[in-house]
């Protein structure tokens, strides 16, 4: 089957063009619409070019890439380095309406091409002349003139939400993320989120936050990315965290002679133990009594060595009564790192049937906990630090809000939740490995603050400025109203209740980032809390995404799905039997399936069907529906910061 009319050079060379001259744009816009260009990514280039021009601003490469980064949408059209790459494939910026009217003669002959299978499939179909000619005229209607369209209602939050802050991290960390976004064709969202675990790996349980008072927030988090298979999520963990791995075995090593000397001085006391009661076992009356003192004496010496355990810093999919020895064992600190969410359903209690959340409720709180052990008397855990970062995939996310406690008992409340675009069809190919030396700035600082904050027992305080604490102070009263009833937040309080507990842990891990072997000297200052507060802008509106996801109904779940095929494929009509074909899945398994699911689109703006022709009076297959798509969803939304534009309006 032929491609549609398209001519991709053509398409490239216009937006180059228009970045490099943004003076030509309005000259431009009356030749070009969004809706002429074959590749969607470069429709919604061009409809923010217009979009910037139109309110005044030159639409060059550093504004561009600027707004498409506020409006969660740079990932999506390839990112900055796509901008460039359109700028020096430009011929000519003189030859630039002349690129213009290639793209625009193409976009009329798809039109026509696609009109011309649509009549011939109701003609194949065997409708009435009448009725085919009736739906022909329609059809001309609708897409030449086009009726007026209402903006479609959201469905929900999911849609548009902005990009992670990555500028916001210290630059070492910074550089990382995004070159392994790059690389991997990933959004950057993954190791973003991955890469603030791995920070709460190295310091949690080793430093907390003091904002005022009492009031300390240990330093490690819970992260959980939504991506759907095939997202390279594993490549992602592999690049991230496997400084980790490297730094972990630098603790064995240096641990390793710790290890023998105590296994060596507690078999010496355990023999003197061992001498020393024998020797009273087998004394006369009148020296049993100094014997037993002395042994007594040799076996509480024996049972005072401890052997360090072998250190860990990082597990995969445990069990909660495993992860509470390991934390018992590791002094405190343990990391789950999985590209995977397996971690959920064990804890949910797969094999032993009985949920069991006490561990990640503590972890994550660091209060203290009690491991219990068969050979000796339990073990006190003072301040737990538990690690969690992960990748799951939608419907995980969908299956843990139904599992016992993880709502009611606030696991949900702990988490940051990334829910990025998905980059698959759209990713680079060949695309730059790592840099060498990004790699490597990366491993070496990543490894030195783990290996410097392994020997603190208590855990580091860290102060805040004066200024610090008012920045503190101004997120408390930003959030406070979006926690009432009715409120913007009023529906998820457990997980705004944390929000800025949240901040201010991050705030202590980019402080700690960037003061790599004596942040534990410095006070946090009110621009770190300002950076943290960005992170905390991005990940409000992705909880609020993530919460109303599981509790949608299976309808609006389907049309998020549909949707999203919609907004990915650039399409503007189709029929229903095409559709199912491209969405067939798991929850849509016939086409009666998808009617509830365009019935909820409808409702919300976002299409509409054309009357549909009669059914064919000579028998046969009736047609299938034909819907046009609002032109609106392939209009990129602008993002709002709640947290921020409060402080700035406050």
């Amino acid at each position: 089957m032929n491609r549609p009319a398209h001519d991709e050079g053509a398409e490239r060379a216009v937006i180059g063009a228009a970045l490099l001259s943004p003076s030509l744009v309005t000259e431009l816009a009356a030749k070009l619409n969004p809706g002429d260009f074959y590749r969607p990514n470069h429709g919604a280039l061009w409809d923010a070019i217009c979009r910037l021009d139109a309110a005044g601003t030159p639409a060059d490469p550093i504004m561009l890439a600027a707004h498409l980064a506020e409006t969660g949408d740079l990932a999506r059209v390839g990112g900055a380095p796509y901008l460039h790459t359109l700028i020096s494939e430009v011929p000519s910026v003189a030859n630039a309406g002349y690129y213009a009217d290639i793209v625009a003669g193409h976009a009329r002959r798809r039109e026509v091409s696609e009109l011309g299978l649509r009549l011939t499939q109701l003609a194949d179909s065997g409708t009435d002349t009448a009725d085919l000619l009736a739906t022909s005229r329609a059809l001309l209607d609708d897409t030449s003139t086009g009726a007026e369209w209402a903006p479609p209602i959201p469905l929900g939050t999911g849609r548009h939400l902005p990009a992670f802050p990555a500028h916001v991290l210290p630059g070492w960390v910074a550089d990382m993320v995004r070159a392994v976004a790059e690389f991997t064709q990933t959004p950057v969202d993954l190791a973003g989120s991955i890469a603030l675990a791995a920070l709460s790996t190295a310091a949690g349980g080793r430093a907390e936050v003091e904002v005022r008072g009492s009031w300390r927030e240990p330093t490690n988090l819970f992260t959980v990315v939504v991506l759907p298979p095939g997202s390279r999520k594993s490549a992602v963990f592999a690049a991230i965290t496997g400084p980790l791995l490297a730094a972990e075995s630098a603790l064995v090593e240096r641990t390793k002679p710790a290890i023998v000397e105590a296994e060596l001085a507690a078999r010496v006391a355990g023999k003197a133990a061992d001498k020393a009661a024998h020797a009273a076992a087998n004394a006369d009356a009148s020296a049993r009594d100094a014997l037993l003192a002395e042994a007594s004496a040799a076996a509480m010496q024996a049972e005072a060595v401890t052997v360090p355990s072998l250190p860990q810093l990082v597990a995969d999919d445990v069990t909660s009564e495993a992860a509470a020895q390991l934390l018992a064992d590791q002094g405190g600190r343990l990391a789950v790192l999985s590209p995977e969410g397996g971690i959920f359903a064990t804890i949910a209690g797969r094999y032993s049937g009985t949920p069991n959340l006490e561990v990640f409720l503590k972890g994550h709180a660091g209060d203290m906990m009690r491991v219990g052990r068969l050979s000796r008397e339990s073990q006190h855990v003072a301040k737990p630090a538990l690690t969690l970062g992960l990748a799951v995939q939608p419907d995980v996310l969908r299956d843990i809000a139904s599992m016992p406690g993880f709502r009611g008992l606030g696991l949900l409340a702990r988490i940051l939740f990334a829910l990025p675009e998905n980059t698959v069809g759209f990713r680079r190919i060949g695309a730059d490995p790592v840099p060498a030396e990004v790699a490597e700035a990366y491993r070496d600082n990543l490894g030195a603050l783990v290996l410097t904050l392994a020997g603190w027992t208590d855990p580091a305080v860290l102060p805040l400025t004066e200024d610090a604490n008012a920045r503190v102070l101004d997120i408390e009263r930003a959030v406070e109203p979006r926690l009432a009833p009715g409120g913007a937040w009023g529906h998820v309080v457990d997980w705004g209740s944390k929000y800025t507990g949240a901040v201010v842990r991050m705030a202590g891990l980019i402080h700690l980032a960037e003061h790599l072997r004596d942040g534990w000297g410095k006070p946090v200052e009110a621009e770190t809390i300002d950076r943290a507060a960005q992170l905390g802008d991005y990940y409000a509106a992705h909880a609020l995404a993530a919460f109303d996801d599981m509790g949608a109904d299976q309808a609006t779940r389907n049309a998020r799905h549909v949707l999203a095929w919609i907004e990915r494929t650039g399409s503007t009509t189709f029929t229903k039997r095409d559709l199912y074909r491209a969405t067939k899945s798991a929850t849509i398994r016939a086409v009666a399936d998808l009617e509830p699911a365009l019935a909820v689109l409808d409702a919300h703006g976002y299409l509409r069907q054309i009357d549909p022709p009669a059914r064919p009076r000579t028998g046969g297959r009736p047609p299938s529906p034909t819907f046009l798509v609002n032109p609106d969803v392939h209009r990129p939304a602008a993002t709002v910061h709640p947290i921020r534009d409060a402080r700035r309006t406050a």
